[in-house]
């Protein structure tokens, strides 16, 4: 049986760090843990084995909510909080009922045969947590995020993944020369390039390169990739959303 306490101060120490964590983007690098909000982030996390060093559940979900309760059991703390104080935790419009403390996993050393998905700045965290998605369905083994890219573990990135994370390598904050790591050639998405991805050879496994919303990938790492591709856009629309982009050209990897 999990050690279960309530909590009815708001200015718990527990209850203030994770306020502090749920709004902001990078604060879990600093506190060495993260906070995972709402059931289905939980749920996808124990999917995978992944287990929590707590859980924290809104009083009613606690008494009235067999599967939510369920899930808090799970951790070997479950701290339970009246509804307000949960809310006052949340960055959400309507707010969950149960959320899960656990560790920040440690970063693991890049893989080099694994298919890859790099990111080169790519700033929007719905971008982010949307290509993360995208790798886990596809069958991407690890992401590397370079330097200037949305922090991975933020809240806005856990939301979007919505359970990705738990299935990947996540790497952040490296930089260009970091990539010589990899063993599998770089493919780079660009509007400058005669390579269509529907013609394309592509290479299996590779490292997909995806890059700014703006600007795209930098020109030094586009240097560095074997092939550069675009996808065409007959409705002629200038380019896709780096996400969707993102989901075109990985399919196109697993389909072949």
């Amino acid at each position: 049986m999990p050690d279960i306490l309530e909590i009815t101060s708001r200015d718990n120490p527990l209850l203030v760090k994770l306020r502090k964590l749920a709004r902001d983007p990078g604060g879990y690098r600093k506190a060495g843990m993260l906070w995972l909000e709402g059931d289905h982030l939980c749920s996808a996390l124990r999917a995978r084995g992944g287990l929590p060093q707590q859980a924290l559940i809104a009083e009613s979900a606690w008494v009235n909510q067999p599967a939510l309760r369920a899930l808090a059991e799970a951790a070997p703390q479950v701290r339970v909080l009246p509804d307000a104080l949960f809310e006052g935790l949340s960055g959400l419009e309507s707010p969950a009922r149960l959320g899960y403390v656990l560790a920040l996993p440690a970063a693991p050393a890049i893989a080099p045969d694994l298919a890859t998905v790099v990111l080169d700045r790519v700033q929007d965290a719905g971008n982010v947590g949307s290509i993360l998605r995208s790798a886990a369905a596809f069958g991407v083994g690890q992401v590397l995020a370079l330097r200037g890219t949305a922090a991975l573990w933020s809240p806005k990135v856990l939301r979007a993944g919505m359970g990705a994370h738990f299935g990947l390598r996540l790497i952040e904050g490296l930089d260009a020369g970091d990539l010589s790591a990899l063993a599998v050639p770089l493919v780079g998405t660009s509007l400058a390039t005669d390579h269509v991805l529907p013609t394309a050879a592509l290479p299996s496994p590779c490292a997909w390169v995806l890059g700014h919303e703006g600007q795209g990938v930098a020109a030094e790492l586009l240097a560095r990739c074997a092939l550069t591709v675009r996808i065409p856009q007959p409705g002629g629309e200038e380019s896709l959303n780096v996400a969707a982009a993102a989901a075109v050209c990985l399919y196109e990897s697993a389909r072949r």
